[in-house]
């Protein structure tokens, strides 16, 4: 007489017996394996290879569709309130170490990006966070998390490049420069193209980017080579990322940022040499 069969078990808790199986591949599955299906229940396995079978969702820009807070933002504002915490901790050797400007940035040249995450006072610190909240959000979502880092993070180079670029060694070169004004202006560079582009209303934007640009102007101490950068960085990523066909959004994503931080470092170079300094 043949010995009686096992009881079923679900595979994922060989330890638990199981009656119940999932409707899709007809294995056991136990209480904590079951997902609801719209006819009886399917294993987790099942129901993760048909999540994932499932095309993700894009906007119209190309950025897939999330759900929840927007991460990059978020870090971002994380990453300069941390680091205005530490100049206040190691003031100034914080400063000293990661500010710009074009002199020390020709052998220093991480410093085009690290000044970005510096701020010269909390009132500096607090207008950049509230300018990269109002627009940031609206852009991560449409663009993706990868296109508005690469999109903030040019922008930040692309203000100290303006520096360099129009300041001229006999101006400002050796004056310091900190803060996210570049980034944040290039947000309201590429927020132009991509309001076009989804058919939302552009006026308001136009008005503060000029607000701010003559600002840049009339008020001391700022320095509007940077704004005027990452304004010139920002329109150029936006207007690639919203123009670009579907069939070439993701080509576009990486050609262009790439192009971009060859022809700065180019106007960089050339820039330098016509004053007899090195750079990389």
């Amino acid at each position: 007489m043949g010995q009686p069969a096992a009881p079923p078990v679900c595979p994922r808790h060989p330890d638990r017996v199981s009656y119940v199986r999932c409707q899709r591949c007809g294995r056991p599955v136990c209480a904590d394996c079951q997902r609801q299906a719209a006819v009886g229940v399917q294993c987790v396995d099942c129901v993760a290879e048909a999540a994932a079978a499932v095309p993700a969702r894009r906007t119209i820009l190309g950025g897939q569709v999330r759900q929840g807070r927007p991460v990059v933002t978020l870090t971002f504002i994380g990453l300069c309130v941390v680091s205005y915490v530490l100049q206040q901790a190691d003031d100034p050797g914080w400063v000293n170490r990661f500010a710009f400007n074009p002199v020390v940035g020709s052998v220093e040249p991480w410093r085009f990006i690290t000044a970005a995450f510096l701020h010269g006072s909390v009132m500096h610190l607090a207008l950049n966070m509230i300018a990269l909240w109002f627009v940031g959000p609206f852009l991560e979502q449409g663009l993706g998390r990868v296109r508005f880092a690469t999109l903030y993070l040019v922008s930040a180079v692309a203000g100290q490049v303006g520096v360099v670029l129009l300041a001229g060694p006999t101006d400002t070169w050796s004056t310091w420069v900190v803060g996210a004004s570049g980034a944040v202006f290039g947000l309201f560079g590429a927020i132009f193209f991509v309001m076009r582009r989804v058919g939302g209303n552009v006026s308001g934007i136009v008005g503060v980017i000029v607000l701010n640009v003559v600002l840049g102007f009339v008020v001391s101490g700022i320095a509007w080579q940077a704004h005027i950068g990452g304004l010139v960085a920002g329109a150029v990523l936006g207007a690639a990322y919203s123009l670009a066909p579907r069939a070439y959004q993701r080509t576009v994503a990486v050609v262009v940022p790439v192009a971009l931080l060859v022809l700065m470092y180019v106007l960089v170079r050339v820039a330098y040499a016509n004053v007899h300094l090195t750079f990389l």
